[in-house]
């Protein structure tokens, strides 16, 4: 009798964790969205300043923030460089050739495929290179696309960061004539970056950039 109420227990409190989990799971995943499509519909610094002030919300009192428990209580805000309207581009996208797919290690999400299928047409001029988008496989998938640069290691975080991950909302969308949008001043840093506990790709080599980005997230983790 008592193991079989030991058991019981045990299953009602995996219910009760795996209920905060998802449940706060399924929030986060709700805020982002919302905060994107209301930085969507305020292009420029006033939307930057939104996110940053919602990220900061979010990281500060999230049971899905990125930041220990522990570390959130001395939370003061991320850090970013200030805000710069030429980091901000509308670009073409042509067919990704000569591209490898990219199969990788996701830790407890297994192993995660990276298909390349669209390369940018617009930043080579400005940045020196363009760069290759993903697509995520999996049920849904999405456009995905991380970046490196030379600010990496030094004054942002040396895997280098994201601009789209579009099975979390983090899309900025295209312009009225259809191109897509890529604004440096939102670039953020991947998870793994505030915790080991967090497992993500990082920016492959043929999106590393041979310039400086000097907008959106850097500097020191808080």
């Amino acid at each position: 009798m008592a193991d079989q109420i030991l058991k019981r227990d045990e299953a009602t409190l995996a219910q009760s964790t795996a209920l905060e989990k998802y449940s706060s799971l399924h929030n986060w995943r709700c805020q982002v969205a919302d905060l994107y499509a209301a930085v969507r519909a305020m292009p420029g610094r006033d939307g930057w300043m939104y996110w940053r002030s919602a990220r900061d919300r979010l990281f500060r009192e999230h049971l899905q923030s990125p930041l220990a428990s522990a570390r959130r209580a001395q939370f003061r805000g991320i850090d970013y460089f200030p805000y710069d309207p030429a980091m901000r581009f509308k670009v073409g996208l042509g067919a990704a050739i000569d591209r490898e797919i990219i199969r990788l290690e996701a830790g407890k999400d297994g192993l995660m495929t990276l298909v390349p299928f669209a390369i940018t047409q617009g930043l080579d001029s400005p940045l020196g290179k363009e760069l290759t988008l993903y697509w995520i496989e999996g049920y849904g998938g999405g456009v995905f696309l991380p970046f490196g640069d030379l600010t990496n290691g030094q004054e942002s975080f040396a895997g280098g960061r994201y601009l789209l991950d579009t099975i979390k909302s983090a899309d900025l969308g295209s312009s009225d004539d259809g191109e897509l949008i890529l604004d440096f001043n939102f670039a953020y840093y991947p998870s793994c970056a505030y915790s080991e506990a967090w497992v993500c790709p990082l920016a492959p080599t043929e999106n590393r950039l041979p310039v400086p980005i000097r907008g959106g997230e850097r500097n020191a983790i808080p």
